[in-house]
């Protein structure tokens, strides 16, 4: 990878994420008591992880996709004798990967402040995995959907972001209004940062099999979806 892509598609997440730690984690340490006494800090470094790893494998499917069809370098991708299903998935494949490589580049550096426990290293795991996998097939739906930049960012900022920064990545939702933590469980990324987080604490605001479960469909769902798109070659011929 370029060192100028490198910076941009890892160390500038990266940068963004500690920041998040520093203003949070400073300002809210000690005064915010979440899951049963988990210190703050430790508690938010997960969040933060899930949240990057969700955001940047969604850009990298549907920003590959959708400079591809822009630059009219999308025919070099139909030319060889590859399946839509095999399109579909290197596509989602390698957003996966920057996904999980962001992901553990956060970890990493936020780690540094502080190393919250691990308790379930095969949850973690399999929570990355299945986000990743979910965020990486809506970029491929988004990329082949629009037609233009502004199509992607703003599904990307109406939608993609809204939903990521209130799944609880800085807060418990027991600590929120009873209305507002019954429509947390309308969100299905609320589903993938909690299962995420009971794999390092042991502990979660609802029970991890239902996280499990949630997160698993999306992702089947969001596969088969974006599959189904390529197979037919939606927008890939105009």
């Amino acid at each position: 990878m370029p060192p100028a892509l490198a910076r941009h598609a890892i160390l500038a997440p990266i940068l963004t994420s500690v920041l998040y730690l520093l203003v949070f984690g400073e300002v809210l340490k000690g005064r915010m008591s979440v899951l049963g006494g988990v210190d703050y800090v430790a508690f938010l470094i997960p969040g933060l992880v899930m949240m990057t790893l969700l955001q940047n494998a969604f850009a990298n499917s549907a920003s590959s996709i959708l400079q591809s069809k822009i630059m009219g370098s999308i025919i070099f991708i139909e030319l060889p004798p590859f399946s839509g299903w095999q399109l579909a998935a290197a596509f989602i494949s390698a957003s996966v990967v920057r996904g999980l490589a962001v992901g553990a580049g956060v970890f990493a550096v936020t780690s540094l402040w502080q190393m919250p426990p691990v308790e379930h290293i095969a949850w973690i795991l399999g929570f990355a995995v299945l986000a990743a996998a979910l965020m990486a097939s809506l970029g491929v739906i988004c990329g082949l959907w629009a037609d233009k930049y502004d199509q992607m960012g703003a599904f990307q900022s109406f939608v993609i972001m809204p939903l990521t920064f209130l799944s609880g990545v800085f807060y418990s939702v027991h600590q929120l209004p009873s209305f507002w933590s019954q429509a947390s469980l309308f969100n299905p990324f609320f589903y993938a940062i909690d299962g995420f987080r009971y794999g390092f604490f042991g502990k979660s605001d609802i029970d991890p099999l239902i996280s499990l479960a949630v997160t698993g469909f999306f992702c089947a769902a969001a596969m088969t979806a974006a599959t189904a798109l390529f197979v037919r070659g939606y927008k890939l011929k105009q």
